[in-house]
């Protein structure tokens, strides 16, 4: 009797310290939350006074910013810049146009400084209207380098580039494909704010705000209106996840209202990715408004269609400043093998494309769009293997500049 007694008296103190400690950790995880919520309202607050889109017919001069990166990234920049500065040649000698090289970027430089965009890049990035930039080396766990931020998370929130934007295209197969993806919301932008409450529970955040969806929505609206695109689809889980998927599809859903001219409807994000290997429908598609993760996640599967990751350009759209890149990585073994002249330049004049197209310059976008479709589809006269048996970066781009030249003849 004395040790029952005995064993449910020692139950009792430890439920008793179990209760303690959870209410606690629990008061921690509260005051966390707290913060995370105090500074999203800070930010809608900033996104309520926030300008709108800059004209880049009104300025002097239109700075370019061209930031090689790393591995790869200064090579299939190059690249890209050559052809841009081919294209926009009469602006230049005008002095409309001026090309900024912006150093300063590579992993090296950031793992000096222990920040993911050093203050000196970043004070030049900010002085440029468009930004041309190569990939950058993110580290992982167990590399040689410190784990600093992402350059391009860190990029898009500096600069408030809330959309990104990745066309696909497969000119054969009916696909013509574009991607808006909220950049600064969702589960990513929490990403690095969950709370472990205690060793068995973990919580993580997401976020949608009526301001971040409306300008994502709209960019993506106002872009199907101008490319004469008659249907957008908005992806979401708002069967599941039905606060903030629930708010992003019907404030997307009210703003279609405001074009009667566009189809939008909706789709779940599984049954998507199914559906965009549907070659009966997925022809249907045109344009897509998705949240961050889902974008994250279904544009690299689009675009191997393309061929993939590779032949993919992005761009990341804010009010004031714009950054345009491929979506791939840096591919530092090309580099140490020596096969990095033999980089893929695809993705980064895809991105050019992207650029032209902002910047209002759409005749030479459309006129590299064209000559690319010609040298990666139809003529293929020069192959890419990323070795001596294909081509070299700069001999494609040699090859994209003659189509060029044979398409204004």
């Amino acid at each position: 009797m004395l040790n029952a007694a005995k064993r449910r008296s020692t139950g009792i103190i430890i439920n008793v310290r179990v209760k303690i400690m959870n209410e606690a950790m629990i008061k921690q995880a509260a005051e966390k939350f707290e913060a995370v919520i105090r500074e999203q309202l800070e930010r809608v607050e900033r996104m309520k006074a926030e300008k709108d889109f800059i004209d880049y017919d009104s300025l002097d001069k239109l700075i370019i910013g061209v930031c090689g990166g790393d591995g790869i990234g200064p090579v299939i920049t190059k690249e890209a810049e050559r052809v841009l500065k081919f294209l926009l040649a009469d602006d230049v000698e005008a002095g409309k146009v001026e090309f900024k090289e912006i150093d300063g970027l590579t992993i090296e430089h950031r793992a000096d400084v222990m920040k993911a965009i050093p203050d000196d890049v970043l004070a030049e990035l900010k002085a440029c209207h468009v930004i041309l930039k190569g990939p950058t080396t993110t580290p992982r766990q167990g590399d040689k380098w410190p784990n600093i931020e992402s350059a391009n998370v860190a990029m898009r929130k500096e600069l408030d580039l809330f959309a990104n934007v990745r066309p696909v295209k497969v000119p054969e197969e009916g696909i013509d494909w574009t991607f808006f993806r909220e950049n600064t919301e969702g589960a990513y932008t929490l990403g690095s704010k969950g709370v472990n409450v205690t060793d068995d529970l973990a919580v993580d955040f997401t976020v949608t705000t009526s301001q971040g969806t409306d300008r994502i929505a709209r960019l993506a609206y106002e872009y199907a209106k101008k490319n004469h695109k008659d249907r957008v689809s908005v992806i979401t889980k708002a069967n599941v996840i039905k606060t903030t998927d629930g708010k992003f599809l019907n404030l997307c859903k009210e703003i279609g209202k405001e074009y009667p001219d566009i189809t939008t409807d909706d789709w779940y994000i599984d049954i998507t990715t199914a559906k965009l290997i549907d070659k009966k429908r997925r022809t249907d598609f045109k344009v897509f408004i998705l949240p961050n993760l889902y974008g994250d996640i279904i544009t690299d599967e689009a675009a191997e269609f393309q061929g993939g990751v590779g032949t993919a350009g992005s761009g990341n759209i804010g009010k004031r400043y714009a950054m345009f890149e491929a979506i791939h990585g840096s591919a530092p073994r090309m580099v140490e093998e020596g096969r990095d002249k033999y980089a893929d330049p695809c993705s980064m004049l895809r991105a050019a494309v992207m650029l032209l197209s902002h910047i209002g310059k759409q005749d030479r976008a459309d006129l590299l769009s064209r000559a690319l479709d010609i040298c990666m589809f139809e003529e293929k006269k020069l192959s890419i293997t990323g070795r001596d048996t294909g081509c070299t970066c700069s001999e494609f781009g040699d090859y994209v500049m003659e189509t060029v030249k044979n398409l204004t003849k």
